[in-house]
C-alpha cells in the first residue's frame, strides 16, 4: 500500500472529522490549549539461558535499549482533544549471543553489535470526543493505547513484537456512560504485521521485498495480521452504599472476536485462526482486604482445526497502610489452558493481546521457545506471592515468589524433556526509586530454577536497570 496515499487520506478524514465536530460544537478560541513534552528511558539487560535452560548453548545477551518519544496534545474545548506521539527507540549490544554471521554486522561474540537510530514512528495520533451532540457519548478514533481493561489480561499491548516500545492499537472506541458506575465500551481494532497507516522515519525494507540484502530488517508489529471487534461493559462500583465508604465492587463483562490472518505468521500463529472470546472481571474490596478475579471462555477455529480454550485468575490481597513501610501482601493463582496432544482441537489458550510481561519479562521470552512466539501466554499454571513496602515515600520494594506448572506436556526436544509438566521455581525483586514526580530508577531481577518441564536444568536470568525522564 503506499504510504504517501494512506498519509493523505488519513490527514484528509480526521480534517473533515475535526472540522465537522468543531462546527458542530461551536469552539471558541479562546478555550484552546496546547501541551507538549519529551520523554526518555535508558535500560541495561543482561539476559542467561532465557529460551533454552542450557549453559553449554550461546543464547545470552548484553545490551541497552534507550526510547524517547515527543508528545503533543492540543484541547479544542472541554470536550474535544487531538494526541499525537512520536516514538524511536535504539539498541546497543555489547554481547548478541547465538546469532549467525548471516546476519550482517552480528555474530556469535560480536561486542559492539551495529548501532543505529533506527526506526522514528508514529506512537499515538488520534482525536477524542465526549459528550457528543450533548449526549453521554464519547468517541476516540485512531492511534491509541487501550488502558483500564481488566486488568490488561486480554486488552494491552497492540504491537507485542516490538517489545515496550509502544503498546499502541489502530483503532476506533465509542463509549456510552449509562449512568455514572456504568459504561459501555464497542472497540473495533486493525493491528497489521507491520506498519501500513502511517509513515515512518529511517525504515528500510525487508530483503524479501526485493530490496538490498544488506539492509536492515524494519521493527515488526505483530506475528501475523490481527483484527478484533469488543463489547465491553464496565461496572466501576460505587462505595457510597456502605455507610464507612470501605467496601466496593468492580464488575466488566466482555465478548471479544478476533481474527489472526496466518499470513507471513509463524508458531502458534501460523495459521488463520478465529477466536471467540467471553468473559468477566471482578473484585471486591472491604476494609484492607480484596478479592479479584478474572475468567474467560473462548472458542472457534485455527486453521480447519476446532479451537476451545479456558483462562483466568484469582487473588486475595491484604494491604497494612497503617503500618510502617505501609506493606501489601497478594496471594494467587492463573491458569491458562493448553493443547492436548491426543486430539485434533487446539486446545491452547490464546493470550490475545496480551503478549506482554504481566507475569514475568524473563518467562514471556522463555515462552518463545515452546510456541514460536514471544509473550504467548499459553499451557500455564502459576502460583504467585507478591509482598510490596516502602521504606520511604520515593522507594518501593517487590518481592515475588512463583510456582510454574504446564497444564499439558510438549514434544521432546533439545529443550524440552517431553515427559514432566514442573515449569520451575521463579522468584523476582523490584526496588523502585523516585527521585521527583518527573525522574524514576528501578532495578529488576528475575531467576528461574527449571524443572522436569525442561531437558536441561541450567538456570535462566534476566536483569534490568532502567532510568526514566517524563514530562
Amino acid at each position: 500500500m503506499n504510504n504517501k496515499r494512506v498519509l493523505v487520506s488519513v490527514a484528509t478524514t480526521i480534517f473533515l472529522l475535526l472540522s465537522g465536530f468543531c462546527n458542530f460544537y461551536s469552539v471558541v478560541l479562546a478555550e484552546t490549549k496546547f501541551t507538549w513534552g519529551p520523554y526518555f528511558r535508558i535500560r541495561h539487560e543482561y539476559w542467561k539461558n532465557w529460551k533454552d535452560m542450557n549453559n553449554d548453548l550461546l543464547d545470552n545477551r548484553n545490551f541497552f535499549r534507550v526510547k524517547s518519544s515527543l508528545w503533543g496534545n492540543l484541547d479544542l474545548n472541554k470536550d474535544i482533544n487531538f494526541y499525537g506521539k512520536l516514538t524511536n527507540e535504539f539498541r546497543a549490544y555489547t554481547y548478541f549471543g547465538g546469532s549467525t554471521p548471516s546476519v550482517p554486522d552480528k555474530s556469535p561474540t560480536k561486542k559492539g553489535y551495529r548501532f543505529e537510530i533506527d526506526e522514528i514512528v508514529f506512537d499515538n495520533l488520534y482525536f477524542n470526543i465526549k459528550n457528543i451532540a450533548g449526549q453521554p457519548l464519547d468517541l476516540c478514533l485512531g492511534r491509541q493505547d487501550l488502558r483500564g481493561f481488566g486488568e490488561g489480561f486480554l486488552l494491552a499491548d497492540g504491537t507485542p513484537q516490538d517489545g515496550s516500545r509502544t503498546y499502541y492499537f489502530n483503532a476506533s472506541k465509542t463509549t456510552l456512560r449509562v449512568d455514572p458506575n456504568n459504561s459501555v465500551d464497542m472497540i473495533y481494532i486493525n493491528d497489521p504485521r507491520d506498519e501500513r497507516f502511517l509513515p515512518v522515519i529511517n525504515r528500510k525494507e525487508l530483503a524479501a521485498y526485493n530490496k538490498p540484502a544488506s539492509d536492515k530488517i524494519p521493527q515488526l508489529l505483530n506475528t501475523t495480521d490481527e483484527e478484533a471487534y469488543s463489547l465491553y461493559w464496565k461496572y466501576a462500583g460505587n462505595p457510597s452504599y456502605d455507610m464507612k465508604g470501605t467496601r466496593q465492587l468492580a464488575l466488566e463483562m466482555y465478548y471479544i472476536y478476533k481474527i489472526e490472518s496466518g499470513d507471513n505468521g509463524s508458531g502458534y500463529q501460523a495459521s488463520k485462526g478465529r477466536i471467540n472470546t467471553f468473559g468477566s472481571f471482578a473484585k471486591y474490596a472491604f476494609g484492607s482486604w480484596a478479592l479479584k478475579g478474572q475468567l474467560a471462555s473462548q472458542f472457534g477455529n485455527y486453521g480447519d482445526n476446532d479451537r476451545q480454550g479456558l483462562g483466568g485468575y484469582a487473588y486475595l490481597e491484604k494491604n497494612f497502610y497503617n503500618s510502617a513501610w505501609k506493606p501489601e501482601l497478594k496471594a494467587g493463582y492463573i491458569y491458562l489452558s493448553g493443547d492436548k496432544k491426543k486430539t485434533d482441537k487446539v486446545e491452547s489458550w490464546d493470550p490475545l493481546f496480551s503478549r506482554y510481561p504481566w507475569i514475568s519479562e524473563l518467562y514471556m521470552l522463555s515462552m518463545s521457545a515452546e510456541t514460536g512466539i514471544s509473550g504467548y501466554w499459553t499451557n500455564l499454571q502459576v502460583w504467585r506471592t507478591e509482598l510490596s513496602f516502602k521504606p520511604s515515600k520515593k522507594t518501593k520494594i517487590t518481592l515475588w515468589y512463583n510456582f510454574l506448572r504446564a497444564n499439558e506436556q510438549v514434544a521432546a526436544s533439545s529443550i524440552f524433556s517431553g515427559t514432566g509438566k514442573n515449569r520451575g521455581h521463579l522468584p523476582q525483586l523490584k526496588a523502585e526509586y523516585s527521585f521527583s514526580d518527573n525522574i524514576s530508577t528501578y532495578f529488576l531481577a528475575e531467576y528461574l530454577i527449571p524443572g522436569d518441564f525442561y531437558k536441561n536444568k541450567s538456570e535462566a536470568l534476566f536483569l534490568r536497570s532502567e532510568l526514566q525522564f517524563k514530562f
